[in-house]
């Protein structure tokens, strides 16, 4: 049964704080998918993720190509991704249920804490998957580095 990890971004922007999580994720063993609602902002996200330099290459794609189920890392805007993850990384306010919380190893929900609907956002996910029975974690930057603000 997995967790969800809920990354309140107050200090770095999602282009930052994302490969820092997905290299994290991809150390753990893991292959990701990373969700969206945006197909544009998918693709903006992919341009972001190859423009890193060569000691933080993260292997990707964007689905809709040939080889996504091949991909250790895949960003889409579909609910179920072809590359079979253990993580999904839900960015802008993607969707997440309870179920796949608890067949995942990791939900990793990121939303950007100077934009106060996706602040009420992530506070109704929050609700819905722990009354859910989700494990789920909250962690802040606001200090300068994450920190475990809370738990349930």
């Amino acid at each position: 049964m997995g967790a969800a990890y809920f990354y309140h971004l107050t200090r770095r922007p999602l282009q930052d704080t994302l490969p820092v999580l997905l290299d994290k994720a991809r150390g753990a063993g893991w292959r990701i998918a990373v969700r969206g609602q945006s197909p544009d902002r998918m693709a903006w996200l992919d341009e972001r993720l190859w423009l890193g330099g060569d000691d933080a290459f993260l292997p990707h794609g964007l689905a809709g190509g040939p080889h996504d189920a091949l991909q250790p890392i895949l960003l889409t805007t579909e609910a179920e991704a072809a590359n079979t993850p253990s993580c999904v990384m839900a960015v802008d306010g993607a969707a997440v249920s309870p179920e796949e919380v608890q067949a995942l190893e990791r939900v990793c929900i990121l939303f950007d804490g100077t934009d106060p609907e996706a602040v009420q956002h992530a506070r109704v996910q929050w609700k819905t998957l722990t009354d859910a029975g989700c494990s789920a974690q909250y962690w802040s930057e606001e200090s300068g580095r994450w920190e475990k603000k809370a738990e349930k």
